[in-house]
This record gives C-alpha cells, sequence and structure tokens, in this order.
C-alpha cells in the first residue's frame, strides 16, 4: 500500500477576529477541496481545528462528519516553546500515513510551520521518506511585505521580540542597524495585547528616517497597510490596538 501524504493546510487569517471572510474569498476551491476529503489531522488546537472544519464543510461537503474528524494535537509546550528545537520527536503522530492515510497539518491562522508551529511535524515526514504537500493560501508574513514597498528581495523573519522594554530597544537597534547596512527588510510580530507597548517602543527606539510598516487584519475588509517612516509615524495616531493580530516591518 502507497504511503500516505502530509498536506500542510492553510487557514484563513481572520482566527480571533469578530468578522470572518467567506472561505472561498481567500482559499483557492482545490485547497478546500483537498481539505474535505481529509480525515486525519495534526493541529495546534482541535477546537479552532474543528471551527475550521465546519467552514470547510460549509463550501464542500466532508469526507466524515466533525465528530469523527481524527484530530491529534501538538503538545503545549511544543507549539508554546517553538518546534524548531530538537527534543521532540514528532513520528509517532504520522502513524497513520504507513497505513497509506493522508494526513493535513493545521495551525490557527495561516500556512503552518510558517510563524507557527509544525515544522517537527513536516521534518518528521521528511525524516520517513514521507512527501510533504503545501496546499495553495494566506501567508501574513508574504502579504504584509507586498504590501509594505520595502525591500521583497532580500528580507527575514525574526519572531517575537523581547517583552523587556530595555531588551526590545536594543534588538529593535540590532535589526534597524542590519536592516540600514545590508537592506534587507526586518519582518516581526507580536501576541496582540502586547502591539501599542510594541508600537511605542519602536518609536522610541529606532531612527526618524526608518520606514516602518505596519499591516493588520489582513484579507479582511477592514485591513490595513501603511508604511512611513519613524518620524512621520510620530505625528500621526497608532495605527495598532491591542486585540489585532498585526505584522511589524522595519526597513530603508
Amino acid at each position: 500500500m502507497p504511503a500516505g501524504h502530509l498536506y500542510l493546510v492553510p487557514t484563513p487569517l481572520d482566527f480571533g477576529c469578530e468578522q470572518h471572510v467567506p472561505l472561498a474569498d481567500v482559499m483557492p476551491a482545490g485547497t478546500i477541496a483537498a481539505a474535505a476529503r481529509l480525515t486525519h489531522w495534526v493541529a495546534e488546537n482541535a477546537k479552532t481545528a474543528r471551527a475550521f472544519l465546519k467552514r470547510v464543510g460549509e463550501v464542500q461537503p466532508l469526507a466524515a462528519p466533525l465528530q469523527q474528524q481524527q484530530i491529534v494535537e501538538l503538545p503545549r509546550e511544543v507549539h508554546k516553546k517553538g518546534d524548531h528545537v530538537a527534543g521532540f520527536d514528532a513520528k509517532p503522530l504520522l502513524k497513520s500515513l504507513g497505513d497509506g492515510v493522508d494526513i493535513g497539518l493545521l495551525s490557527e491562522a495561516g500556512m503552518p510551520a510558517v510563524a507557527d508551529p509544525g515544522s517537527s511535524v513536516v521534518r518528521a515526514a521528511h525524516d520517513l521518506g514521507l512527501d510533504v504537500v503545501p496546499l495553495v493560501g494566506p501567508v501574513s508574513l508574504l502579504l504584509a511585505l507586498a504590501a509594505s514597498g520595502l525591500n521583497g528581495q532580500n528580507f527575514a523573519f525574526v519572531g517575537y521580540l523581547p517583552q523587556d522594554a530595555a531588551q526590545r530597544t536594543q534588538r529593535l537597534r540590532e535589526l534597524e542597524a542590519l536592516a540600514s547596512r545590508t537592506g534587507q527588510t526586518q519582518l516581526f510580530i507580536e501576541t496582540p495585547y502586547r502591539n501599542v507597548a510594541l508600537w511605542q517602543g519602536m518609536l522610541q527606539a529606532l531612527k526618524p528616517a526608518t520606514r516602518i510598516a505596519v499591516a493588520s487584519g489582513l484579507t479582511l475588509p477592514s485591513a490595513r497597510c501603511r508604511t512611513a517612516s519613524a518620524s512621520s509615524w510620530k505625528q500621526q495616531p497608532p495605527p495598532v490596538e491591542n486585540d489585532f493580530p498585526a505584522v511589524f516591518a522595519i526597513g530603508i
């Protein structure tokens, strides 16, 4: 029996938002169809995985009812601390692949394993010699970068910045110096409830001419993507609030 495939299934970016966009507006029909036929999943969170599958089922019938979907959660310590480091073996989660069953990998928003947990599962599939199939869908980092006007030929995603104010300032200045020296755009994210603190820290730490981009509500009707110099931003109201996911970038 041929081995199954691991499908990386992107999800909408409206997780945690009051407003949801129609699934067909942000995901191709082929991706929705692939998700509908899968019945085995590895997910960041089983509850949100079922909520996503419910939306899929409203567009295309599911191969199995929600109650019969087999969903295994990644251990909380893995997706909380990051699963790119050694120490977690995800191979047991992929046992069904050896039986010819396809498995889908889900995160709460966007592409799994990109600024989200899942890389350990993908790595395990490769170690087992199994095929990994990424499906097309929204990726917040690339949408934000494309809309920023910053350098899209040379960029880096640096994850979360330190919570401590002094350490955050130091890190911001390191990233600013790197962007100035190499032209490389620096992208990062923050937990929504710390958005305003990060924004204030950026305006205090960065040089007046450094360009700051912020994108929030991506793919929603309320989406905002703006880029301006730090000095210009200081003359404007904060473009972020503490209840909305956002992507930040700095560059020249």
